[in-house]
């Protein structure tokens, strides 16, 4: 982690995956970040299978590091009235539960900033607040298929694909984190605080990107190209020898470097791939060729030749080849944290790479309700005998 947004104070009232990717990129950053959870249960991903170690969820455990738990029942009058008293002391609450639910629990955005106008509430819900279908529940999967994504996922003709990681909710996550990071900044500018109403829908809409311009503007719908691209070609996978490679001629400037590595000086000549809009048009026919030579050599050979010709390509990778590729490595990707249950815990560290900034390690995901006493004494000033008293009915654990 990095101490970029050090003394920030963030509730987190998230649970499964969107969510807690956005506050675990708040943590990354150097933000306290305080996990709420239901006494005895916890979030639902703290069960979630297939993989466990010491009875530890991987998934749990991916998504929660350097957070802290406090275990309180929102169900009960006196537990909501604790997360008020937390939440006063926080600069930050990010909330993701269906809409209408933080209503009536007493943590939407418009109970908890009356009491503190300089609070921060991101609220978290699947297609927005208003609307016959706002009260809807939704997952990632439904989100893909909503958003479009999963119309243009896939090969052509093939049944709708699902993006192999969970884009709906980890872009949920990243929007979520920007947008309180600009939130932060602007009330360091102007001392008020914000509602940042933020729709995991939306955010896949945002995502079309030149896919919705081109229908809009254009009437141009998008389908699913497999690996290739609309737009460029040669730009796809091809099975090498021994396994798969991408290799990207996004533009014309490759085109020649290409067909040297490829060692086919005639494609220059031939007038159907002159340009990318031509390679496009004639798409059939230049696949095939492509195809064709590629399979006649290794993995490893092509990739020689192609970074010695500056074509851009890559082995297609398995997750236990990227976790061991050796700039992934260089990069500190991989992070290490000592859970108390589960040993040493190997997970995907954040991307950011602040110069003059040090990353030091972090904290592994918390055990359920491991901070509640040290949270509630610090942050809303509850004595020993009022922690006893919280906890002998069951609002706290």
């Amino acid at each position: 982690m990095i101490d970029a947004l050090h003394g920030v104070r963030v509730l987190d009232l998230t649970r499964i995956l969107a969510g807690p990717y956005g506050t675990l990129l708040l943590a990354d950053l150097g933000a306290e970040v305080i996990k709420v959870e239901r006494p005895g249960a916890g979030d639902d991903t703290r069960r979630t299978g297939p993989h466990f170690v010491a009875g530890e969820s991987l998934y749990f455990l991916s998504v929660n590091r350097g957070k802290r738990s406090v275990a309180l029942d929102l169900q009960r009058p006196e537990g909501r009235a604790v997360l008020r008293d937390l939440a006063a002391g926080c600069d930050v609450v990010v909330e993701n539960f269906r809409a209408g639910v933080a209503e009536t629990l007493g943590c939407d955005a418009a109970t908890l900033r009356a009491a503190s106008p300089r609070l921060i509430v991101c609220g978290m819900t699947a297609v927005g607040r208003d609307g016959p279908d706002a009260r809807e529940p939704a997952f990632d999967l439904t989100l893909q298929a909503r958003g479009g994504v999963m119309s243009l996922t896939g090969h052509p003709g093939a049944e709708p694909a699902r993006c192999g990681v969970p884009i709906g909710d980890l872009a949920g996550g990243v929007f979520a984190a920007l947008a309180v990071c600009a939130a932060l900044h602007r009330r360091n500018a102007t001392g008020e605080g914000a509602f940042i109403d933020l729709a995991l829908l939306d955010c896949q809409v945002s995502l079309l990107s030149y896919f919705a311009t081109n229908w809009l503007m254009a009437g141009a719908e998008g389908a699913p190209q497999g690996s290739g691209h609309a737009g460029a070609a040669p730009y796809q996978t091809f099975a090498a020898r021994d396994g798969h490679l991408a290799v990207a001629v996004f533009t014309d400037a490759f085109w020649a470097p290409f067909c040297a590595a490829l060692e086919r000086p005639m494609w220059l000549g031939d007038k159907r791939f002159e340009t990318n809009l031509a390679r496009c048009a004639h798409r059939d026919a230049l696949v095939p060729m492509v195809a064709e030579v590629i399979a006649g050599e290794t993995r490893a050979r092509w990739m020689e030749r192609f970074r010695a010709h500056g074509v851009p390509a890559s082995p297609v990778q398995r997750v236990s080849e990227v976790c061991a590729d050796p700039r992934v490595i260089a990069r500190g990707m991989i992070t290490e944290t000592l859970h108390p249950a589960a040993g040493v815990v190997r997970s995907p560290s954040h991307p950011f790479r602040f110069e003059g900034v040090p990353d030091r390690p972090g904290a592994a995901a918390p055990a359920l309700g491991a901070d509640t006493d040290d949270v509630l004494q610090r942050i809303a000033g509850y004595s020993e005998a009022h922690l006893a008293a919280l906890r002998s009915v069951g609002v706290i654990a």
